[in-house]
């Protein structure tokens, strides 16, 4: 009676901890703690009620969670900062690490930036591309020229 007792507890735990958090982090432990609590109610020793605990959370936790989190993450939206990356910014204020300066625009809107290489200052003017996000900060990178740009700058000078 008092293994039952100790894997309800832990059910409960599990339980409470998932509803508490809703991030699918402990139900696959709640679902091993029922199955010691089902050996524990037959009789089956400790040990084996242990074992039977660890080998169902395990296998639900490998075998169920990446489907459970696709399908729960499926309409997940990205926030604003998340879609920041990848985008194309003008720098409006030098950038300069060192002296933790430089603003750009993005659709309008300004950011304070730094770039990805703490060495390198970006002028004024400068095409960049998002890198990052660092708390408020967009983290740039100057953007690469394609080869046939480059070529046809070349044969325009």
């Amino acid at each position: 009676m008092r293994e039952i007792m100790i894997w309800l507890v832990l059910l409960i735990l599990f339980i409470g901890i998932e509803a508490a958090t809703l991030g699918l982090t402990t139900i696959w432990f709640a679902g091993g703690a029922l199955v010691a609590i089902l050996a524990a109610a037959v009789g089956a020793p400790f040990w084996l009620q242990a074992v039977l605990f660890i080998a169902v959370a395990l296998l639900l936790l490998f075998f169920t969670r990446p489907i459970a989190v696709k399908y729960f993450n499926k309409d997940r939206v990205r926030t604003n900062v998340e879609s920041m990356i990848g985008r194309q910014a003008i720098v409006v204020s030098e950038i300069d690490n060192l002296q933790g300066l430089g603003q750009v625009t993005v659709s309008g809107q300004e950011w304070s930036a730094r770039s990805w290489d703490d060495s390198q200052r970006i002028p004024v003017g400068t095409v960049v591309v998002v890198a990052a996000v660092s708390g408020v900060k967009l983290i740039v990178r100057e953007q690469q020229m394609e080869p046939s740009a480059k070529s046809s700058q070349g044969s325009a000078e």
